[in-house]
């Protein structure tokens, strides 16, 4: 089946995910961790217990320049 919508993420669902889409890291710096693509960091939410919102994953994903389409096709 062909998910259509943004579904909630563990931290390290976030992490591998983001490296699929050829981001390094996770590196600390900060107060949070941070990914790099290129000339792009992204700074990524500190690991806990809780999944990544749906709000919180799509305002990643615009930051990290990943349409939303692809995430879901690369799910």
């Amino acid at each position: 089946m062909l998910l259509t919508k943004l579904m909630p993420v563990s931290w390290k669902q976030l992490v591998k995910r983001l490296k699929d889409f050829g981001f390094e890291g996770p590196f600390s710096g900060g107060s949070h961790p941070y990914m790099i693509k290129g000339e792009l960091v992204l700074t990524i939410p500190n690991p806990h217990r809780k999944e990544i919102s749906i709000d919180l994953l799509s305002r990643l994903l615009k930051q990290a320049d990943i349409k939303r389409e692809e995430w879901l096709k690369k799910g």
